[in-house]
């Protein structure tokens, strides 16, 4: 949203809430929402849509609209507009009202995987747009025939829009383009070096296996995926390495990875806020994470927008390779490892040379990762101005 001010557009945060069974939290949520913009100068620039009862139909006429009233938005869509669509977070009916509809995929290995067994949006949008860098190189694994349910139309019941994807011949493959995560840098600015030389990320230690490879689901945990870096505390003593996950106060997992010497926080404490993430970011030397395994063993060439935000405070990423790197300057901050061996050296260059890899990590998120940048690129590409975006 402050990438889309910063190019002058009239741009509105769609947001969908849909209705739990405690009617007290939900209005405890819509508030906490309210309250976030404001702190971001958005007040007035969202309408946040409470969806009662809870359905995978989107019917705007069905919906309390909460910041901006049904009529607004409605006077808003009888002009020019664009939908900025993320992960297909707005469906049908009320999506087909946008005049032009951008899907933007921001998991490329779980988007691609599951547009190939059911209805996720494809039927329903004019272009498509990935974080997946390296979706269209010969290396890149991720599934391609992406079917099309239907010729992009208007449907003509509910049980229409409702009806899972029949799939078309591999000529019919979604058309991606690609874009870098997005990050504000002008809000996200350079910070000194923290008086402690330290390493962090955040995650859900536990994930389902939701992609099937060869006939298996794997797991695509961090739990998983952290595994072969256990011994990196010990391989480096002389920084600290710790983990916002998402576990609860009794999991077995806190006393075997602090036995490993690793360090464990609360993400319900310490990013709680947008503010409180962008300091505990801002309180590390840079990250250090692993990815789940699809997005290594597909190439997705996938980054996450966490990496951008590290970039921008002007710290280094040190991160598995997804097929990438080809794609980011060759100065970028990133360091990209396969094995507990490349961590090591890995995290011994950025103690050794922080301040260098510091000023590369902030120049490559104002070259490349800037939201400004992106949103332009996306949106230029077919021409006409963006009013309404979700």
């Amino acid at each position: 949203m402050l990438g889309l001010r910063r190019l002058g557009l009239d741009a509105v945060w769609l947001e969908l809430l849909p209705a739990t069974a405690d009617a007290r939290e939900d209005e405890a949520r819509i508030r906490n929402f309210q309250r976030r913009l404001r702190e971001h100068g958005l007040q007035g620039r969202y309408c946040l849509l409470h969806q009662k009862p809870a359905g995978d139909l989107h019917d705007l006429g069905e919906m309390r609209c909460i910041g901006m009233s049904q009529r607004e938005l409605r006077e808003r869509l009888a002009g020019p507009n664009a939908l900025l669509n993320l992960s297909y977070s707005l469906h049908p009916p009320f999506l087909l009202e946008f005049e032009r509809r951008i899907f933007c995929d921001l998991d490329p290995s779980e988007i691609f995987f599951w547009m190939t067994k059911m209805e996720m949006g494809q039927s329903y949008h004019h272009e498509f747009w990935t974080i997946g860098l390296n979706v269209h190189a010969t290396d890149c694994g991720l599934p391609q025939s992406s079917p099309v349910a239907a010729p992009l139309r208007a449907a003509n019941s509910r049980s229409d829009l409702a009806k899972p994807s029949d799939a078309l011949p591999a000529s019919h493959r979604l058309q991606w383009r690609t874009f870098y995560p997005l990050v504000d840098t002008e809000l996200l600015q350079p910070q000194p070096h923290p008086q402690t030389a330290k390493f962090s990320t955040i995650g859900q230690w536990y994930w389902g296996g939701g992609v099937e490879v060869e006939g298996n689901f794997p797991d695509l945990s961090k739990k998983f995926a952290f595994e072969q870096y256990l011994d990196l505390p010990r391989r480096v003593p002389e920084a600290r390495f710790e983990l916002a996950m998402n576990l609860n106060p009794d999991d077995p997992e806190i006393t075997r990875l602090r036995e490993r010497g690793w360090r464990l926080v609360s993400p319900h404490r310490v990013v709680r806020t947008p503010r409180g993430y962008r300091r505990y970011l801002a309180g590390a030397s840079g990250e250090f994470t692993a990815i789940k395994g699809v997005d290594v063993a597909w190439r997705t060439g996938w980054v996450s927008d966490r990496a951008a935000a590290f970039l921008a405070l002007g710290r280094p990423v040190i991160t598995e390779d997804t097929g990438a790197g080809k794609y980011l300057p060759r100065k970028s901050g990133f360091r990209f490892i396969s094995d507990v061996a490349q961590a090591e050296a890995a995290v011994r260059e950025v103690l050794a040379n922080w301040t260098r890899l510091s000023r590369e990590a902030r120049d490559c998120a104002g070259e490349v990762f800037d939201s400004a940048k992106n949103l332009r690129r996306i949106l230029e590409m077919e021409g006409g101005s963006p009013r309404v975006r979700s």
